[in-house]
């Protein structure tokens, strides 16, 4: 291949590249192939700068206003959500509705009035809301998914609601945590426990799991275990624990176990009747008749008295027996019933008396000993 060869074929590329260039010029609109400086000059020469000045005041007088409006919309669904809150409140403990429910309900209100506050103020400033809610649909599903414990816990606290394992008030143990329950609320349920400390409990896992409700059954049973030496008299050391539980006054006498169960029955009663006329016009209206009232109290009676017949009888009487022979002692399990509230206070004045007393009727407490045997 010659030089001429190669300078004819550059020469033919530029060519064809300019015809391109050309040609692509040719295919702009009108108004933009004949701009020209001289154009651009005049145009600008020309331009309304009074009407952009306009304008931009229109936008920002519109934009302060809804800025203006959606303050004002914000402060004053704010008071009227809270004045709300604090008038249900109110209402609720006037008619005496459970504080668990009640803790519940108010935090649900508070969340759901706020976020549609916040759907408000945002469609005030001009932001498309249909939007925002997809946005904030999407963003939901992902934020479950993450946060799959939080609702976990959100389900548990309805369950519990419904349920009713264990109300406010209540002394409950869960996992190694006891204590009395302060608050349901959404997520998580709060105990207080003796030494005053607050122990946040999820909801999820009280749902699922097993918790003992100490104060569901009004009277609870006691246990001590007293160990005697060897050749102690066991009759005399059953006669003075007896005496001791005898004379105690928080422990529950034998014969009392009716007496004391008809206030829990009362009450329960009392709580049936409130709620009944909490749940609405129409069934006060029914309850007004006497001869649905008493076919509804006869029906409850005789459900009660079939439930009494199939649960196990507790009988008060308290008892003192050998429970085992050990290595150096002789262990007495004492059992006695009182109410749950009086636990504690019943378990240490029993155990204080037993340490006293038993020694001055000749009994011992024994201790781990040994009997060693030297060879001389």
């Amino acid at each position: 291949m010659t030089l001429t060869t190669i300078l004819l074929q550059s020469q033919q590329a530029v060519a064809d590249t300019l015809a391109n260039l050309t040609k692509k010029f040719s295919t702009l609109p009108d108004s933009l192939a004949n701009v020209t400086p001289e154009k651009i000059h005049q145009g600008i020469k020309n331009f309304d700068w009074n009407e952009v000045i306009s304008q931009l005041t229109d936008t920002g007088v519109s934009l302060a206003l809804r800025i203006i409006a959606a303050v004002v919309v914000f402060i004053v669904g704010r008071f009227l959500i809270v004045k709300t809150h604090n008038l249900l409140r109110s209402v609720m403990m006037s008619r005496d509705v459970d504080r668990s429910l009640t803790t519940f309900l108010l935090s649900l209100f508070k969340i759901t009035f706020f976020f549609l506050l916040a759907i408000i103020v945002i469609s005030i400033l001009g932001i498309e809301t249909s939007s925002f809610i997809a946005i904030f649909a999407s963003a939901g599903i992902a934020i479950g998914m993450a946060f799959s414990g939080t609702l976990q816990n959100f389900a548990g606290g309805v369950l519990i609601l419904l349920l009713k394992p264990y109300r406010v008030g209540d002394y409950i143990e869960f996992d190694k945590f006891q204590g009395t329950v302060k608050e349901i609320q959404i997520f998580h349920t709060i105990i207080t426990t003796y030494n005053n400390e607050s122990i946040i409990i999820p909801n999820g896992g009280l749902s699922t799991g097993t918790i003992n409700n100490y104060s569901k059954e009004r009277a609870r049973r006691l246990e001590w275990r007293v160990a005697i030496s060897y050749g102690d008299n066991v009759d005399v050391a059953r006669k003075v624990i007896l005496g001791i539980v005898d004379s105690n006054e928080l422990l529950l006498k034998p014969g009392t176990e009716n007496d004391n169960n008809q206030p829990q029955e009362k009450k329960e009663e009392q709580t049936d009747e409130q709620q009944s006329r909490k749940v609405g016009w129409f069934i006060r209206w029914l309850h007004r008749h006497k001869e649905l009232q008493a076919k509804a109290a006869e029906w409850r009676e005789e459900k009660r008295h079939e439930l009494d017949d199939k649960m196990p009888k507790i009988d008060y009487t308290p008892s003192v027996n050998v429970e085992s022979l050990d290595d150096s002692s002789v262990t007495l399990v004492v059992r006695a019933w009182c109410i749950h509230v009086n636990y504690w206070p019943a378990f240490y004045q029993v155990n204080e008396a037993v340490y006293k007393q038993l020694p001055q009727s000749g009994i011992h407490f024994p201790f781990p000993q040994m009997d060693v045997h030297l060879d001389k």
